[in-house]
């Protein structure tokens, strides 16, 4: 037998480490499972002492009320065009930012840096007065512009992106200078295609912070059309406090795009988070 063969074995074989993760995996997935499950479920079913762990049928009742008795589907829209909208504004101006940190050489660059890392030690909740304030004297709190601005850039993006470039090769960089190459044209043709996993890493914390965010829609936005899906959803919950499946519905719609989204990103998250340590 071959030494390949008996590492290829070795690698199937379950370890110690399986044997923990396997359960630990349960506990995380079990609640997915229970809401899944439940939302195919009838009322009756569900308020039963103790409820059933599977359905007698699947039972669809409770997305076709969610999407005709409410408006979700305008929730659901307004929460992607607002987290698309941030995610791309993220990925542009953070990496923009990373690279002239990482970079350019200027006056004040490390205090500047630090600055903007401070900034993530302020809560959000201290500032929401003055930030609706604000808002308010340019007309635009109930507007989807009101959840898009406070989110345009990030510290966290542009420590992530900071990060990441300093690791970056000058070679490559002086090569593409010394074929003619201007500092944009470097960014664009040579560096950002390189830096994709953290782009990816950057992009998956973005859009499940921003589609997740209910502290801030829930004040700047008033008017019931322009909820997002995490405001509309606990309104919602709040006037059908007895009809789970609708509940469970709406929770399981809201939550495939995060999970969606993470599970393409995956790959590229780990590699940019483990370079960001390494470095």
């Amino acid at each position: 037998m071959t030494t390949s063969t008996l590492s290829a074995r070795r690698r199937g074989r379950p370890s110690a480490r399986h044997l923990v993760l396997a359960p630990l995996s349960l506990l995380m997935v079990a609640p997915f499972l229970l809401m899944l499950v439940s939302s195919v479920m009838t009322k009756a079913e569900l308020n039963r002492f103790p409820p059933p762990v599977l359905p007698e049928r699947i039972d669809l009742t409770g997305y076709r009320e969610l999407l005709s008795s409410s408006q979700f589907p305008r929730w659901f829209l307004n929460s992607v065009i607002v987290s698309g909208v941030i995610v791309v504004s993220q990925v542009v101006l953070c990496s923009m930012a990373g690279y002239a940190f990482a970079r350019m050489r200027f006056a004040g660059r490390r205090l500047a840096l630090a600055l903007v890392i401070a900034t993530t030690l302020i809560p959000f909740q201290l500032t929401v007065i003055p930030t609706f304030l604000i808002f308010h004297k340019i007309h635009l709190i109930n507007t989807l512009g009101a959840l898009i601005v406070p989110q345009l850039a990030s510290a966290l993006g542009v420590y992530l992106m900071t990060s990441f470039f300093q690791n970056f090769p000058r070679e490559l960089e002086e090569a593409a200078r010394i074929d003619g190459c201007s500092r944009f044209g470097v960014f664009f043709r040579v560096v950002l295609p390189v830096a994709r996993p953290a782009l990816a890493a950057l992009a998956v914390i973005t859009f499940i912070y921003a589609w997740n965010d209910l502290f801030w829609p829930l004040i700047a936005i008033t008017s019931k059309e322009r909820y997002t899906v995490q405001v509309g959803l606990t309104t919602f919950q709040g006037a059908h406090q007895a009809d789970w499946p609708q509940i469970m519905a709406g929770t399981v719609l809201t939550t495939v795009p995060v999970l969606v989204v993470f599970i393409i990103g995956q790959r590229r998250f780990v590699q940019a988070l483990a370079g960001a340590v390494k470095g």
